[in-house]
């Protein structure tokens, strides 16, 4: 072997052998043969089965209701919209920028307990406020919270106070989160005051930047 070919090849052993950097892990989609995953928060992407992302997550197997991934070196069973979140990830501060659609209103795909969630900014929202659907597809149990009667644009609906244990948007994760589920007469998920008050925001024109305080 040539001098530039053994270096190339130790070179390529050296990249593939190299520990990759803690990963989070969302399974959004399964298949006979492939799981479409979001890694650090980014956007749902497919593996197959032997298949290594570039943040070093393998797909080890899948089955029509859960898969196996090798993450951080260790063996990890998520299951549809479960996540797998690096130790000491989620802790970290962070920051988002979100823009401003045609009708001056800040959309933002994020996550409740791992599950995607497409929210709408809402500083007049005390809670966070999930449709019943959103929080059926979470597997969130919840009925088993305080009830009340909520006001809504289509009439009054039973509502049902909940704990998210965590709500990521973009870097920013927080823990034990307040949140409301409505049975009817709420179009989509509203990203309130027991998130937005954990950030610092900052406006300038079409652009909002939230950034972790706690």
């Amino acid at each position: 072997m040539r001098l530039r070919d053994f270096i190339a090849a130790l070179a390529f052993g050296l990249a593939v052998a190299a520990p990759a950097a803690a990963a989070d892990v969302t399974v959004v989609g399964l298949s006979s043969t492939r799981a479409s995953v979001s890694i650090n928060g980014g956007a749902p992407r497919w593996l197959a089965v032997g298949q290594r992302s570039s943040e070093g997550v393998l797909l080890v197997a899948v089955d029509r209701d859960a898969a196996t991934f090798e993450i951080d070196g260790k063996r990890r069973v998520l299951k549809m919209n479960q996540a797998y979140v690096a130790s000491g990830g989620g802790d970290r501060g962070g920051s988002v920028t979100l823009k401003a659609d045609g009708r001056g209103h800040f959309m933002a795909d994020g996550q409740v307990n791992g599950g995607t969630v497409r929210f709408l900014v809402d500083t007049g929202a005390t809670l966070i406020a999930l449709p019943a659907a959103d929080a059926k597809r979470l597997g969130l149990n919840y009925a088993a919270g305080e009830r009340a009667i909520a006001q809504t644009a289509g009439g009054p609906t039973p509502a049902y106070r909940v704990k998210l244990d965590t709500v990521r948007l973009g870097d920013i994760t927080v823990h034990g989160v307040d949140a409301m589920v409505f049975e009817s007469g709420l179009p989509f998920a509203l990203l309130g005051m027991s998130f937005l008050n954990r950030t610092e925001m900052k406006r300038e024109g079409e652009t909002l930047v939230l950034t972790k305080r706690f």
